[in-house]
C-alpha cells in the first residue's frame, strides 16, 4: 500500500533520513519506533508532503506522491495527526469537524450562486457525517463546546475525528497516546481497533512499547535516520540492533 524507496532528507548537512526503504504492504496497523531524534516525524512529514525529499521515491497504492503538497496527498487517501493535537480552539467540536470536510461546494462562489440546492444538500450530508464521527470518537456530549475547553485527550480524539472526515484510506498517527491518561489511552486503542476492522490502515509513531505490542502487526525501527530493523513487535523486542539503539549497549 505505502512504499518508500531509498528516501533521503538533510537539514544543513545533517542527514535526518538516510537511504530509507519501507514497504507496508497489506498490514493494517504498522508501527514506527526509534530513539528521540531518529527521524520518525521527519519521515511522516516526507510522506504527507510537509517536506520534500532530497532523493528517493514515495508511492501510495502504486502512485508516486513524493513532492506533492499536503492537500494532494490527503486527497489521494493519506491523512495524519500530529504529536501535539492541532485543533481550532475558538471553534466548537462540530465546527472543527465540518472544517475538515474535503471538497465543499459551498467554498466556491459560483456554486453558492448557481447551485444553492446542491450546496445545501452537501452541507447537510457533511453535518450528518460529522455528527456520526463525533459519536464514534465519544464526543457527542461536547459537540457544542469550544475545542479549547476540551482536555488534551479529548482534543486528540477530536483530531482523529477530523482526520476521518477526509475519508482516508490510511492515517498516520504521531504518538497518539502521548501525554494522556490510561483511560483515554484505552479509548484510543479501542477506537483504532474498531477502525481497523472497517478496513482502515494505520502507520503509527509510538514510544509506548505496550501499545506497539498490542496494536501493531509489523514494526519498523529507525536510528539516526536509518532503518535498522523490521519485524513483528516480539521480534523487534529481541533484536540486538534495537536494544543497542535504545540502550547504547
Amino acid at each position: 500500500m505505502l512504499e518508500l524507496k531509498r528516501v533521503n532528507k538533510s537539514f544543513g548537512g545533517i542527514r535526518a533520513v538516510s537511504d530509507c526503504s519501507l514497504d507496508i504492504g497489506g498490514h493494517k496497523i504498522t508501527g514506527l519506533i526509534g530513539p528521540n531524534g531518529s527521524g520518525k516525524t521527519t519521515l511522516f512529514n516526507l510522506i504527507t508532503g510537509f517536506l520534500r525529499p532530497d532523493g528517493g521515491e514515495i508511492a501510495f497504492k502504486g502512485r508516486r506522491i513524493d513532492g506533492l503538497p499536503p492537500y494532494k496527498v490527503a486527497h489521494g487517501g493519506i491523512v495524519r495527526t500530529f504529536q501535539m493535537a492541532r485543533v481550532l480552539p475558538k471553534m466548537t467540536v462540530l465546527e472543527n469537524m465540518l472544517m475538515a470536510s474535503p471538497h465543499q461546494a459551498g467554498e466556491r462562489l459560483a456554486s453558492l450562486c448557481l447551485r444553492p440546492k446542491k450546496v445545501r444538500k452537501e452541507e447537510g450530508e457533511n453535518r450528518k457525517k460529522a455528527l456520526e464521527l463525533i459519536d464514534l470518537v465519544g464526543l457527542s456530549h461536547l459537540k457544542d463546546q469550544f475545542a479549547e475547553n476540551l482536555s488534551y485527550g479529548q482534543q486528540k480524539l477530536l483530531e482523529l475525528g477530523r482526520a476521518l472526515m477526509a475519508r482516508p484510506q490510511m492515517i498516520l498517527l504521531d504518538e497518539p497516546t502521548a501525554g494522556i491518561n490510561p483511560v483515554m489511552i484505552r479509548t484510543i486503542l479501542e477506537l483504532i481497533g474498531r477502525m481497523k476492522e472497517w478496513g482502515m490502515a494505520f502507520f503509527i509513531i509510538e514510544h509506548n512499547m505496550d501499545v506497539v505490542i498490542e496494536l501493531c502487526e509489523w514494526v519498523f525501527v529507525l536510528d539516526n535516520g536509518e532503518k535498522i530493523a523490521e519485524g513483528t513487535p516480539r521480534q523487534i523486542q529481541g533484536d540486538s540492533r534495537v536494544i543497542e539503539a535504545y540502550l547504547g549497549v
